[in-house]
């Protein structure tokens, strides 16, 4: 098999290091939640030869990329169906996996977020997801709050997941190497199934303070809410990364008390 050339524009970069392939793989750990995961980008198959050796899971692939795919047709043909060519930000994991399922992959850099908040779309079928991202896209979405990495997507991620930043890896271990130093990290479901607050309204509120992060969420939120209906309570007087998840829970309850009041 001839091998498969790396594509700029899907944003691949083939991890060549079978040792930190080995230690992502094992770091799914949660099996006792699920038995099927689904590998997102495998490339030539170097996380994909040791998920295949796992005999506590039934591994799906799915690429986007043509060459990718008919190489890892000719490289696991047991696979059949659950090799899958397509694009991964369409896919409808309903009409797949009828239970709950992991995710796990070296992602395209260039469509983090995008996987991220397909995850979060899906958050009642995705248990536990171990993927390798850009360094600071990891830091991210496992920063605390007070911390200047801490953002929109810390938040949204933390609210359904517990983040853990597992590792970093150097650009030398991927062919073509990367100008950036990547990491993997950990997101398992916690038992928070729908928020103490009106959801939507939770994500406005946190998109509008985090919007401008150097305003006070009085002035940030007034994107939401007009000043004028808003009281003296202590988060007004806070910036958006100051308050934890469930401090912008309760922001968002007092902000909806206050729109429906007359």
């Amino acid at each position: 098999m001839s091998l498969v050339k790396a594509k700029k524009h899907l944003g691949q970069h083939f991890l060549t290091d079978k040792g930190i392939a080995n230690r992502i793989v094992e770091s799914l750990v949660n099996t006792e939640k699920y038995n099927q995961v689904l590998e997102v980008g495998p490339g030539m198959g170097i996380l994909s030869d040791f998920l295949l050796q796992r005999e506590d899971l039934q591994t799906y692939l799915i690429d986007i990329d043509t060459e990718s795919f008919h190489f890892l047709n000719e490289k696991y043909p047991q696979l059949g169906d659950r090799l899958i060519n397509g694009d991964f930000l369409k896919l409808d994991f309903d009409a797949i996996f009828p239970d709950k399922f992991a995710i796990i992959g070296n992602f395209p850099y260039n469509i983090s977020s995008q996987i991220l908040f397909k995850i979060l779309d899906n958050r009642h079928k995705v248990v536990e997801m171990v993927g390798m991202f850009q360094k600071e896209v990891a830091q991210r979405c496992a920063a605390p709050a007070g911390n200047k990495e801490y953002g929109i997507l810390s938040v949204f991620l933390q609210a359904y997941y517990k983040i853990e930043y597992l590792f970093t890896v150097k650009p030398g271990t991927f062919n073509p190497p990367p100008k950036v130093h990547s990491a993997v990290i950990r997101l398992t479901r916690n038992e928070v199934e729908t928020l103490d607050c009106d959801e939507k309204l939770f994500w406005r509120v946190v998109k509008a303070g985090f919007n401008q992060r150097r305003k006070t969420l009085r002035n940030a939120v007034s994107a939401v809410m007009p000043k004028d209906k808003m009281d003296n309570h202590i988060y007004f007087e806070k910036r958006a990364e100051q308050l934890t998840v469930d401090d912008f829970v309760k922001l968002t309850q007092h902000v909806s008390a206050l729109m429906q009041q007359e």
